[in-house]
């Protein structure tokens, strides 16, 4: 397993290197000039000569270029103009809020479709089965910005049953201590009963958002993975051996379905990753997602170029988290590594 993961890493520092040159090629490739928006509209012609070469911006390509990576070599992102402060502190503070959102609707999507897909498994052709369908399909056809639209208006506007989508917390509680960034852990960590509350109400349409996107592939999955696991010979000697229905659906079939739903939902995380820069905006939480959007329309280079590394990274990382899954559920990968 060590080899395994050794191999993992090696084989992704190609990978991470090619997102760092593709980004920096492509911010700069963006319209917009950063020194005439910091300018403002009103100023002139020396005063944005002024500001670009004060950003560097007046600078070869290659020189920016590897100016960036010196920086980028000692744990420097750059700072945000927009904000002015340094990326890595705006991300390091801002990455709990969207991991906690993808997470959250990460687990509201299995929630759902692991069961929807394993009784329409077990009851091909079913009530159940058609239902399975119609939701899947309804879920990787609507836009995540719409369903979350629609949520909002029928949960916080019409019905009322839902807080204001105005960010993590209402304007009536404080933040809790921080120790994850997680406000969900980190209230329960301070015994603080309501403020766990109010935090779960705000993310409940956000994360409801992400799970109904992101159902989809995963249920597909696991019924397509059910039913090939269902008809297999170890199962029906299971049934013959006169086993209960759930130990051999549970207990041998779900088991051995396990790895194409895995690697779907490494592929779902990933998704994710990426639609949480629309519900982000929707809900207005103050994600990443939401500050790499804000320095794109400013042509903010250092705070997109930072996003897309972290990205990255954490894509990396649920990759090998993957591997090391595969490794606990199936010995053979283990014997193979």
């Amino acid at each position: 397993m060590g080899n395994l993961i050794l191999k993992r890493l090696l084989l992704a520092v190609p990978s991470l290197i090619g997102v760092v040159i593709v980004t920096f090629l492509l911010t700069r490739a963006l319209p917009g000039d950063p020194a005439a928006y910091f300018a403002g509209p009103a100023a002139t012609a020396e005063a944005v000569e002024e500001i670009r070469v004060k950003l560097g911006l007046d600078q070869p390509l290659i020189v920016q270029f590897v100016r960036y990576i010196g920086d980028l070599s000692h744990g420097d992102l750059g700072s945000s103009l927009t904000t002015g402060q340094p990326v890595a502190a705006e991300i390091k503070r801002r990455l709990p809020a969207s991991a906690e959102l993808t997470l959250l609707g990460l687990l509201v999507s299995m929630a759902i479709a692991v069961p929807l897909g394993i009784l329409a498994a077990t009851q091909p052709g079913s009530l159940i089965d058609h239902a399975c369908r119609v939701v899947t399909t309804a879920g990787v056809s609507l836009p995540v910005f719409f369903t979350g639209l629609i949520l909002i208006y029928v949960f916080y506007y019409k019905l009322g049953w839902a807080p204001a989508p105005l960010g993590r917390l209402d304007i009536f509680f404080s933040p809790p201590p921080q120790v994850t960034g997680f406000y969900l852990i980190d209230s329960l960590i301070a015994g603080n009963g309501a403020l766990f509350v109010a935090s779960l109400k705000q993310l409940i349409l956000p994360a409801l958002t992400l799970g109904i996107f992101s159902l989809a592939p995963i249920a597909r999955m696991t019924r397509a993975s059910m039913l090939a696991v269902l008809s297999s010979d170890f199962v029906r000697s299971a049934r013959a051996s006169g086993l209960s229905s759930f130990t051999v659906v549970v207990t041998y079939a779900f088991r051995n379905a396990m790895l194409p739903v895995i690697t779907t939902l490494g592929m779902v995380f990933s998704f994710l990753l990426g639609a949480n820069v629309l519900v982000e905006k929707v809900f207005a939480w103050p994600g990443i997602g939401s500050f790499a959007v804000e320095a794109l329309i400013a042509s903010d280079f250092a705070p997109v170029q930072g996003f897309v590394l972290t990205m990255a990274i954490m894509y990396v990382a649920l990759n090998l988290i993957i591997d090391i899954l595969y490794g606990l559920i199936d010995p053979r990968m283990r014997l193979e590594a």
